[in-house]
């Protein structure tokens, strides 16, 4: 059932499904909590799942010009205290793992476990950055033929014919993000820092998944952070919507690493 909290002036929209282990789900840039639509009759099953629509996505009202990482890691940390939910396993799709990212690091404690899911640690490097500008500007000029590039984009190639209904109705839902989420997300992805340190030191439980033809993030650059760590690593094999293109073996890593002994 659809609930919210007002955190700082500001609407926050979650959703509370089953009982048991709580599993905190972080959908991405563009997206909103549906996108999770077809993993939570799998991920309920003796759990509790926790859906969150980020700042300025879904049902989720804006807070300013810039939504930083920590800002929208606060949003989630005040909705788990309104939950009395002390402690969760993190999963974070894309720029929800930045956000998983930003919550270990302020309130390690309360971790359990943290999966990101085609995301990374690193912050964005001088080129990216100028590619969020550019975004922007994007944005600002057509920010509808913008969301549709940008969702077409993020799927293999060969998958996109593949999974046209599919990406039809992604595109639907994120035509409802508002341009002002639209930029403050950009920017704060832009300004987020470098978290590989949690995973090296995190005192919890990690895996990241990583798809080899993902077309937003390199392959060999990705799975690097994931040296001399305890991260387990799972490789999909196609594109960055991983619960579309590869939704079964993403659907079994997950469900595995939640009852990963020590969670």
């Amino acid at each position: 059932m659809s609930s919210f909290i007002i955190y700082k002036n500001t609407k926050i929209n979650f959703k509370d499904f089953g009982k048991g282990k709580v599993i905190v789900l972080l959908h991405g840039f563009l997206e909103n909590s549906t996108m999770w639509a077809s993993l939570i009759p799998i991920l309920s099953k003796g759990h509790r799942i926790i859906t969150i629509d980020l700042l300025g996505h879904g049902k989720t009202e804006c807070m300013g010009y810039v939504h930083s990482m920590e800002l929208m890691a606060e949003t989630v940390n005040a909705v788990l205290k309104h939950l009395k939910i002390r402690r969760s396993i993190l999963i974070g799709h894309s720029m929800g793992g930045y956000v998983a990212l930003a919550y270990c690091e302020l309130y390690p404690d309360t971790v359990k476990g943290i999966c990101l899911m085609n995301s990374t640690a690193l912050a964005d490097s001088e080129a990216r950055k100028k590619n969020r500008d550019r975004a922007i500007k994007a944005v600002k000029q057509n920010h509808k033929s913008f969301i549709k590039l940008s969702i077409s984009n993020l799927f293999r190639p060969k998958n996109r014919n593949r999974f046209a209904n599919e990406i039809k109705m992604v595109k639907q839902e994120a035509l409802n993000t508002p341009l002002q989420g639209i930029i403050a997300a950009l920017e704060g992805m832009k300004i987020r820092q470098d978290r590989e340190a949690i995973l090296h030191f995190g005192p919890f439980k990690k895996m990241m998944i990583i798809s080899k033809k993902d077309p937003v993030l390199d392959f060999d650059t990705t799975i690097k952070q994931t040296l001399n760590t305890e991260v387990d690593v799972v490789e999909l094999p196609d594109g960055h919507m991983s619960h579309i293109e590869n939704k079964e073996l993403l659907s079994y890593s997950i469900a595995s690493f939640i009852e990963k002994e020590g969670i």
